[in-house]
């Protein structure tokens, strides 16, 4: 079974290192919330992370992806990351067409049919070329912008933003994963160290990581996202081994895109 590329389903796995646990486990840090500042790793342009409002667990950055509305039943994972202007997500490129997503909504920090951080609606997707024209397993991640809500807030203004960052190596430290499996209506988080696959994709093992967790952020302990669930087999043939394209150049250049895009 793998994650699927078009609308359903994500993803799969299992691992020693394991941790069931509520969002708010998912790490993240960060500098002030609205400003753009920016610097650079591995010659790859990364943003700094927002954190919360006090009263906003770091985990609620991580949320579902549904169609149309909560009735449509969620399908893939995403995540809220730093951007200028403060309203972008990150997931997986098979779980967005590519061709608008319009009809597709984000909810941040999803639980039990409820929606405590709003509902969010896709406005415009940036998918890699790569996964358009071929479905290249390494151009498996995407963005998305949201519209603003209420009083012209953006998502990240609501919950923060996790930091971006490409052109890390795999498995230097413990990494946090939390993803939306389309059989829960809460979220799981697992705790591993990833490992090589191969030059272009790295895998970690984590158990019941069913369809659904395609696009979770593999987050580090300072608040990184160095991944995101996709790749190889779409995200993993099985429940307890997820894969995440290696982040390097090309997600660099997709994300200025979406940053810049106005």
């Amino acid at each position: 079974m793998m994650k699927r590329p078009t609308r359903p389903p994500g993803n799969r796995r299992h691992a020693l290192l394991v941790v069931v646990a509520l969002l708010a486990v998912t790490s993240v840090s960060g500098a002030g919330p609205g400003s753009a500042a920016s610097g650079v790793l591995g010659g790859a342009a990364v943003a700094q992370a927002a954190p919360a409002a006090p009263s906003v667990p770091r985990g609620a950055r991580v949320g579902a992806l549904f169609n149309g509305d909560l009735e449509g039943g969620h399908f893939c994972t995403a995540s809220v990351v730093r951007s200028g202007g403060r309203d972008l997500v990150l997931t997986a490129a098979h779980c967005l067409s590519g061709d608008g997503d319009t009809d597709v909504v984000f909810v941040p920090g999803y639980r039990d049919g409820r929606a405590p951080y709003g509902v969010w609606r896709v406005v415009r997707t940036f998918v890699p070329r790569a996964w358009s024209d071929r479905a290249d397993e390494d151009s498996d991640f995407a963005f998305a912008r949201l519209a603003a809500g209420r009083g012209g807030r953006e998502v990240q203004d609501v919950v923060g933003g996790n930091v971006l960052v490409t052109g890390r190596g795999t498995g230097v430290s413990d990494l946090v994963v939390t993803g939306y499996p389309n059989v829960r209506e809460s979220p799981l988080t697992c705790v591993n160290r990833p490992t090589v696959h191969s030059s272009t994709q790295q895998r970690i093992e984590c158990p019941d990581f069913t369809d659904g967790t395609s696009g979770s952020p593999w987050v580090d302990g300072a608040g990184d996202v160095v991944g995101v669930l996709g790749g190889f087999q779409q995200g993993g043939a099985t429940d307890d081994v997820s894969y995440s394209a290696v982040l390097g150049s090309a997600a660099a250049a997709l994300y200025r895109e979406a940053a810049g895009a106005s």
